[in-house]
């Protein structure tokens, strides 16, 4: 049995550990209330971009599978929460990790609640807050990267799989990148030298990875190439409620990656944040110049491409380097929207260009702007920077890093979920009747809207239509909602003046 009390000293607090043949230990603790309360904050900013993930995905998508993508956001993060405390920390962070992956040292967080800076650490970079609080601000990025990913099973996949290949990506895909990457002084990235302040690789390059394997492998949607699927947002206020969300809790994703209250915390907001505005300007005005609309839809995307962008390099440029960040990483990503079409894959939410893309091009973008004065604002941090230190050969490293997250992302990703199809009852496909009807009522028997009509209006809006149809004829188009589609709310498309569609 471990007790651990606490105790107070004029010079620093600390605990005093008992093991089991009652030896006592007294373990000093250098902490900062300040840095710790920062780092809880930003815990929960990065908490409610999970459900804010789930509401951009919800609003683009056709009503009838809009809630499935908020139940992929609640449930694939109640599972990860679960997986990294039960033993994905210990993969990414143990003391005993090699090159590529940790060990079960801490299994089910053992040790880790009395783990204090200097002594046997398991908080690799933190060195004011304990090891507890690293960890459950780490869970929150573990938790968000599948459900990133996740978005791909979008209108045609099982909901049940999905949570077992939640599990499981994070356990071989997830941990082992974290680990490479985060894990100071024994992940390869790290030693080498590659550079990612928040998650390029490790949450973005992976999750857009795997949401291409996943969309090649689930093949396209029925109706893929015709205007069944050329349907618009259903609901554009919750593509926009969900980027406020995540553009609130990027400052926390971003910013708390300095596990500090120090001017490198304060660095990284303020370049997240004019990286995120800059992106959605510069995407808005591609889709300006194609369509001569000034799209909500267009805004939001660049403004989470920018987000991805400057994530790996948050904690590394400087002001004017934001801007960089932004009008490339929406622009890489608006383009690479045509990749689907191109090589013939369903990526309905475009995972794959903001994620994928993004993430790449903010780890590139890194080698040029990083800079060594910038990484120094917290106090401890040493880097030999990018190309503004002169430092050429970082590119190489970032490179690398995107390469092998990219590749590793895909190939196991493409192998999970073809064992997990293998499992009785575990194929990831819906039934064609399941697709059509829409995944929300086929599979979680609720919608994301019901409206009550009343019979009498039901009943006179089909005299109405009955009346338009004669005076009109039969070859005439109708520019109105029939009778049939407000009762059923499941028909695929609903005509519009302009010959576009809404989603059903």
């Amino acid at each position: 049995m471990v007790n651990v009390s606490y105790v107070d000293t004029n010079l620093m607090s600390g605990a005093t550990y008992i093991d089991d043949t009652g030896a006592e230990t007294f373990v000093p603790a250098m902490y900062n209330l300040g840095d710790m309360s920062f780092v809880l904050m930003s815990t929960a900013l990065v908490f409610i971009m999970i459900p804010g993930l789930g509401f951009f995905y919800a609003g683009l998508l056709r009503q009838k599978s809009a809630l499935s993508m908020l139940w992929v956001a609640m449930t694939v993060m109640s599972v990860v929460l679960f997986e990294f405390f039960f033993w994905g920390y210990s993969l990414s962070f143990s003391t005993g990790a090699n090159k590529f992956i940790g060990d079960l040292k801490h299994f089910g967080l053992k040790d880790v609640d009395i783990m204090f800076a200097g002594w046997d650490s398991a908080t690799p970079i933190a060195t004011t807050v304990p090891a507890l609080l690293y960890c459950i601000y780490q869970a929150m990025f573990a938790a968000i990267t599948p459900v990133i990913a996740c978005g791909a099973f979008a209108d045609r996949a099982r909901l049940g799989p999905i949570l077992i290949f939640a599990f499981c990506w994070a356990t071989i895909v997830y941990n082992p990148i974290a680990n490479w990457t985060w894990n100071v002084g024994r992940g390869w990235s790290n030693i080498m030298g590659g550079l990612d302040f928040a998650g390029g690789t490790p949450v973005h390059i992976s999750s857009g990875t795997a949401a291409l394997a996943i969309s090649i492998f689930l093949g396209r949607r029925k109706g893929y190439g015709t205007e069944t699927l050329a349907y618009r947002p259903h609901n554009v206020a919750y593509v926009v409620l969900g980027t406020a969300l995540l553009w609130f809790g990027w400052n926390g994703f971003n910013g708390g990656s300095a596990i500090g209250a120090n001017l490198r915390a304060v660095q990284a907001i303020v370049v997240t944040n004019i990286a995120a505005a800059v992106g959605g300007l510069t995407w808005m005005f591609w889709d300006w110049r194609l369509e001569r609309k000034w799209s909500v839809v267009g805004f939001c995307s660049g403004a989470v491409s920018g987000l991805v962008a400057i994530t790996p390099a948050s904690g590394y440029v400087g002001t004017p380097a934001a801007i960089a960040f932004g009008v490339v990483g929406a622009t890489a990503c608006n383009f690479a929207t045509s990749l689907k079409g191109l090589l013939g894959y369903d990526d309905a939410l475009d995972i794959f260009a903001a994620h994928g893309i993004g993430g790449m091009v903010g780890n590139i973008l890194t080698a040029f702007f990083a800079d060594n004065r910038v990484a120094s604002f917290d106090g401890s941090a040493l880097i030999n920077g990018g190309f503004i230190n002169k430092h050429w050969i970082q590119l190489g490293y970032q490179l690398a890093d995107s390469a092998a997250g990219f590749g590793y992302s895909f190939v196991v990703t493409f192998i999970l979920l073809f064992a997990i199809d293998r499992i009785p009852h575990c194929h990831f496909r819906s039934s064609e009747n399941d697709e059509a009807v829409g995944i929300d009522l086929a599979q979680v028997g609720e919608e994301i809207q019901f409206l009550m009509v009343p019979d009498s209006f039901m009943n006179d809006l089909e005299a109405q239509s009955q009346v338009e149809g004669k005076s009109m004829g039969e070859g005439s188009p109708s520019h109105s909602v029939s009778a049939h589609d407000v009762k059923g709310g499941l028909t695929e498309t609903t005509t519009l003046p302009e010959g576009r569609h809404a989603p059903a």
